[in-house]
């Protein structure tokens, strides 16, 4: 068997795995599967005295509901097939955790460190164009966020281009999300990936009877953490892991290599080290182990990849010790290292489960910016109103004073960022029990995994009938 192995072609293999364990027709699995819509871009840019051709693709994976959704990363690495497996993915995560979205993805192949900001602008203004020209972008259409190599910038960059060719269109700002706050963005989009991850693993590890089987005490904290990849969805995983799950962070990977500490690594500390020395490489106490592969086969309670794709194959699936796996990145376990892990007893939680923090925040970036206004604005001074009320009634019928602390604390309503996580929490808290339930109640189901694409296939599917295709 070669270690090779398609990325989209991976993706499919799962698909085809949990199709076995459902209903749904051969014909409309086969729907399900495929991509609706590919669209490969070639437009040139100006590098100082020349010109560069760039490479760029939009893939609209399913359109069972819309609009579309999905990022849009830059990359060296990408490519058609690498776009349509992160397609195809989003399609699965949004109907796993209930966000009325198809999946969509875009990629440039480009390293963003070789070109300036302003070439870096008008390579996105560009390919926002090509895509409003193709139809292929639209807050009731398709809707791009950030991803891999992309920001907050980014995406204003292509607002700013969405609205010049589409004046006057009142609902413009939700053409795209994971924007700046001051531009329509929401407070909780940067870190929501990261922050779904630990939610993700809290909650599976809540489970006492789940958690039995792997020799582990039930309660994320105090455990054993490997992080591979501290951009923005690995460093929030960690922090939030350490600061609200009381969590040990033992080991990191960055592209320089990997590092180990037994008793435990600051991330805040190590982030300055780095920003410092422009290295994770000789952070005090801590000792070099190898490249960046190498902190994976470190053995730990929970393995999160936060990285690329492929980093974890049959080549070295043998060696990963972890009791859990994370998959924070986007495919980061093969199909053909998958059997291996599962046999060695890990438990997998899949990328389009634990990574699936990002998209449903968009969801509600996207929910605020259609209802143009943010999150409390409407309710907040009523609910202080009416607690205040109760609380003055509380005091008459006792007798007692209620503290000036305790009033403020008991009558505030939520702020913005506060709605948003306890949106998110209960998203993951959800989906993971959707999961397990899926997974109880067919004993042939083999893993998680499994279950979570046959929950995620099964609601398509039901969707695909009410349309009326699919009598």
């Amino acid at each position: 068997m070669s270690a090779k192995i398609s990325f989209f072609k991976s993706v499919e293999q799962y698909v085809d795995k949990a199709a076995s364990y459902t209903d749904i027709p051969r014909g409309l699995v086969e729907q399900i599967r495929v991509c609706n819509l590919v669209l490969q871009i070639r437009f040139p840019i100006r590098v100082g005295d020349d010109y560069q051709v760039i490479e760029a693709y939009r893939v609209q994976h399913s359109h069972h509901r819309l609009p579309t959704k999905g990022g849009i990363r830059y990359a060296e690495s990408v490519d058609q097939d690498e776009v349509m497996a992160l397609a195809s993915l989003m399609t699965y995560k949004c109907a796993l955790v209930d966000v009325p979205f198809g999946g969509a993805k875009g990629g440039i192949r480009i390293n963003p460190a070789n070109y300036t900001v302003e070439q870096l602008q008008n390579i996105t203004r560009r390919y926002t164009t090509e895509l409003i020209k193709k139809n292929f972008i639209g807050p009731g259409i398709d809707v791009p966020a950030p991803d891999y190599g992309t920001g907050p910038r980014e995406m204003a960059w292509i607002l700013d281009t969405y609205q010049a060719f589409r004046h006057g269109e009142i609902d413009s700002i939700g053409c795209v999300t994971g924007k700046p706050v001051t531009q329509n963005g929401i407070r909780g989009r940067a870190e929501a990936t990261g922050r779904g991850v630990f939610y993700g693993i809290r909650e599976c590890m809540s489970h006492a009877d789940d958690m039995k089987k792997l020799g582990l005490s039930p309660g994320i904290a105090g455990k054993t953490i490997v992080v591979q990849g501290l951009g923005n969805v690995g460093y929030n995983a960690a922090i939030i892991s350490q600061l609200e799950g009381d969590a040990k962070i033992i080991g990191i990977a960055e592209r320089e290599g990997s590092i180990h500490d037994p008793k435990g690594i600051d991330i805040d500390k190590l982030m300055a080290f780095r920003k410092e020395t422009g290295s994770i490489i000789g952070y005090p106490g801590s000792t070099h182990i190898g490249g960046p592969s190498a902190a994976l086969e470190l053995e730990c309670d929970i393995l999160i990849p936060a990285a690329l794709e492929n980093q974890i194959t049959i080549d070295n699936a043998e060696r990963i010790k972890a009791k859990i796996i994370a998959e924070a990145a986007n495919g980061p376990i093969t199909a053909y290292a998958d059997p291996i892990l599962l046999k060695k007893g890990i438990l997998i939680l899949p990328d389009f489960y634990i990574n699936a923090g990002g998209v449903t925040v968009s969801y509600f970036e996207w929910l605020k910016n259609l209802s143009h206004h943010r999150f409390g604005r409407i309710q907040n001074r009523f609910q202080h109103n009416a607690f205040e009320g109760i609380l003055n009634k509380v005091e008459e019928m006792t007798g007692k004073q209620i503290t000036k602390r305790d009033r403020d604390f008991l009558t505030r309503g939520g702020t913005e960022l506060e709605l948003v996580n306890s949106g998110l929490e209960d998203t993951m808290i959800t989906s993971y029990q959707q999961i397990r339930e899926t997974f109880l109640q067919n004993n042939k189901i083999p893993d998680i995994r499994t279950a979570a694409f046959v929950s995620s296939m099964n609601k398509i599917a039901s969707d695909y009938i009410s349309m009326g295709i699919f009598p």
